[in-house]
């Protein structure tokens, strides 16, 4: 009895290790966006985008291709003409799973 009552245990302990190693994998691409925040305005025009992607197979902006760092830390720096404008990230993961995030930025 008590032999079954360790395996038991350890096949436990085995599944929630495995739980946890695979929720990751299961939950699909996260992007921490740093820079620019929620309705930002910018006086200058400059737009610094900046973030951490995990899990991210790759990442657009507005339909452009941007780099990711081996850390998963992301930098682009635009110039934007006055107005307004929607930024646009998308982020997909190796299994196809992909993740929209927009931002809205106005340059007076």
């Amino acid at each position: 009895m008590r032999g079954r009552s360790i395996a038991l245990v350890i096949l436990l302990l085995l599944v929630g290790y495995g739980g946890v190693k695979a929720w990751p994998l299961l939950h699909g691409p996260t992007l921490t966006v740093l820079s620019p925040g929620p309705w930002a305005s910018l006086p200058d025009g400059y737009l610094s985008i900046r973030g951490i992607a995990t899990h991210t197979e790759s990442l657009t902006l507005n339909g452009s291709q941007l780099l990711i760092d081996q850390m998963g830390r992301v930098e682009k720096l635009l110039l934007l003409p006055p107005g307004g404008a929607i930024i646009t990230l998308t982020y997909t993961d190796r299994f196809g799973r992909s993740t929209t995030e927009r931002r809205h930025v106005f340059i007076p």
